[in-house]
């Protein structure tokens, strides 16, 4: 098995892989190609892992770069889980100048919890405090 490489480039990146992943999942399930590489493209910092060439991991991180920030779509591939690909993935999202200096980093996850609290995160008391607005059922979104 060839050595795993990271990269930030969001040139890197192999949307139609990604999309594969990210369409199956729970938090995305049915989301298209362009919403996919749309919010990639639209993201402070990313990261993909590789192995031989072929893109085997994928996430991004969004950020104000000072208060916040908040990992996103992280996703190994099935045949490479369990490596630490993740947490590996993860740690250069946080690491990265961009969102490192950041005050909070947030995520959500239903199954991951032992990968992210080995980095830091904890689960905080915000009960009654978490507010989220979907999106309108009147509006027609842009990209399906």
């Amino acid at each position: 098995m060839s050595s795993l490489v990271y990269s930030h480039d969001l040139g890197s990146l192999d949307f139609k892989c990604i999309h594969s992943w990210l369409a199956t999942t729970y938090w995305s399930p049915g989301i298209s190609l362009e919403r996919v590489e749309k919010g990639f493209r639209a993201s402070t910092v990313v990261v993909g892992a590789f192995s031989s060439g072929l893109q085997v991991g994928a996430g991004r991180a969004l950020s104000d770069t000072t208060r916040f920030a908040y990992i996103a779509d992280v996703f190994v591939d099935a045949e490479f889980r369990g490596r630490g690909i993740a947490r590996q993935m993860t740690q250069m999202l946080l690491d990265h100048p961009l969102i490192a200096e950041a005050d909070y980093c947030y995520l959500l996850t239903n199954d991951a919890q032992g990968v992210y609290k080995a980095l830091g995160f904890e689960v905080p008391e915000i009960q009654g405090k978490l507010m989220r607005r979907p999106r309108p059922s009147n509006a027609t979104p842009r990209l399906r």
